[in-house]
C-alpha cells in the first residue's frame, strides 16, 4: 500500500497548484463557437422559468454538478463543508474528490464526510478506476459510498495524468472487465467520468456495454491535470514531458457530442472548463442532464461558504435568464434543442 500520508500531500499540492499556478489547457472548451438563437418576443415569464428537475430520486433546483474537487487534507475538509453546504442552498449534485487517501487511511474520512451539511443533495462518491488493477474491488468501492453515504459512484479515468505523476499508476489493462463486474455488484449507480480530456465515440460505446448509468465526458478546456502535475515534479526533464500535453484531449464540447451520439440514451454530465450559466445552457442543449463546474467554485470555497452559494446562485440566475431569453420555460424543451443554437464558423 502506498503511503498515506504521501497521498494527503499530494491533495495538498493540488488545491494549492489549482488556485495559484495557470494550469489551464490550451485549448478551449469549444462552447465559446455556439451561441444561443434569441427570442426578441420570448412569449414567456422570467418568474415562471423552471430549471429543476429529479435525478437518481432525487429533486434538483438546477441542471449543476459541483464536480469532484478534494478530500484528505484539513483544507479540503473546510473546502468539501462550504461546497456541501452551497449544494444544499442551492439544491444542486455534488462530487467529492478521489477517497483513495481515505481508502488507506481511515483517519482521513472526515475530510470527505459531507452528508452531514447536505443531508438531501444528490452525492457522488468518487475513485479511481485503475485502482480496481492494484488491489481494489467491490469492497473498496462500497466503503467510498458508505464514507459520505453516496447516492452513487464515479470511477474516474485519467491516464494521463498517471503516466506523468512520478508516483502514477499505470497499468490500465483489462479495467473494462472491473468495471463491469462493480456494475453487477454494487447496489447504486455506477458513473465513469474522465478528469479533463474528454471521451470518445468509441470509448463511450465499450463503457456503454459495461452496464454503467452515466458518463462525465470532462472534456478539455478547462484545467489540465498534467499542467498541475507538472509543477509538482521536481526533475526538469518529467517536468518538460508534462508540459508537453498541455493541449491534450478532446474539447468539451466535441466530446459531448460524440458520446452523444454514440449513446443517446446514457445520462450524460459536461464538465470541462464550463465558466457561467450559459456553459451549463448550451451543454443541457447539446445533450447533457448536468453542466459540472469546478474551478470558479474551488476559488469561491476558500474564501467562505457565503461566497459559494453566492457563486452558485449566480450561475443558476444565468442559465434561468438564458432560457427566458429564448423563450424556453423548463429544462426539458432545453435539453438536446441543438436548433436554439448556431455555430459559427
Amino acid at each position: 500500500m502506498p503511503d498515506s500520508s504521501l497521498l494527503s500531500s499530494r491533495k495538498g499540492d493540488h488545491i494549492r497548484i489549482n488556485l495559484d499556478e495557470n494550469v489551464h489547457s490550451s485549448i478551449t472548451t469549444g462552447l465559446e463557437a455556439y451561441q444561443f438563437i434569441p427570442k426578441a418576443i420570448p412569449e414567456i415569464n422570467l418568474e415562471d422559468v423552471d430549471i429543476s428537475q429529479m435525478l437518481l430520486m432525487k429533486k434538483l433546483h438546477a441542471p449543476i454538478l459541483i464536480s469532484s474537487m478534494t478530500g484528505g487534507t484539513p483544507e479540503a475538509e473546510k473546502v468539501n463543508r462550504n461546497l456541501a453546504v452551497a449544494a444544499r442552498e442551492c439544491g444542486v449534485a455534488i462530487g467529492v474528490g478521489s477517497q483513495r487517501a481515505a481508502i488507506e487511511n481511515p483517519a482521513l474520512a472526515k475530510t470527505f464526510s459531507i452528508r452531514a451539511y447536505a443531508p438531501d443533495a444528490l452525492l457522488f462518491a468518487n475513485l479511481g478506476a485503475v485502482q480496481l488493477n492494484y488491489g481494489y474491488s467491490v469492497d473498496e468501492c462500497r466503503r467510498a459510498v458508505e464514507m459520505i453515504g453516496a447516492d452513487a459512484l464515479f470511477l474516474h479515468l485519467n491516464a494521463l495524468q498517471e503516466a506523468v505523476q512520478p508516483e502514477g499508476n499505470t497499468r490500465f489493462s483489462g479495467l473494462l472487465d472491473k468495471i463491469e463486474k462493480i456494475c453487477r455488484e454494487l447496489d447504486i449507480p455506477v458513473f465513469i467520468k474522465e478528469v479533463g480530456w474528454g471521451i470518445s465515440s468509441e470509448d463511450a460505446r465499450r463503457l456503454a456495454s459495461t452496464g454503467i448509468t452515466g458518463i462525465d465526458v470532462a472534456g478539455a478546456g478547462g484545467t489540465s491535470w498534467s499542467q498541475v502535475e507538472k509543477y509538482r515534479i521536481e526533475a526538469p526533464h518529467r517536468a518538460r514531458i508534462a508540459g508537453t500535453f498541455q493541449g491534450w484531449g478532446l474539447p468539451t464540447a466535441l466530446s459531448l457530442e460524440l458520446v452523444h451520439a454514440a449513446v443517446p440514451d446514457m445520462i450524460l454530465f459536461a464538465s470541462g472548463g464550463l465558466r457561467d450559466g450559459l456553459d451549463v445552457a448550451k451543454c443541457i442543449a447539446l445533450g447533457a442532464t448536468l453542466g459540472g463546474m469546478a474551478s470558479p467554485i474551488l476559488k469561491a470555497s476558500v474564501i467562505s461558504e457565503e461566497e459559494t452559494v453566492l457563486t452558485i446562485k449566480e450561475i443558476i440566475e444565468e442559465i434561468r435568464i438564458c432560457l427566458f431569453a429564448c423563450g424556453i420555460n423548463n429544462l426539458t424543451s432545453l435539453r438536446n434543442n441543438s436548433s436554439i443554437l448556431v455555430k459559427r464558423g
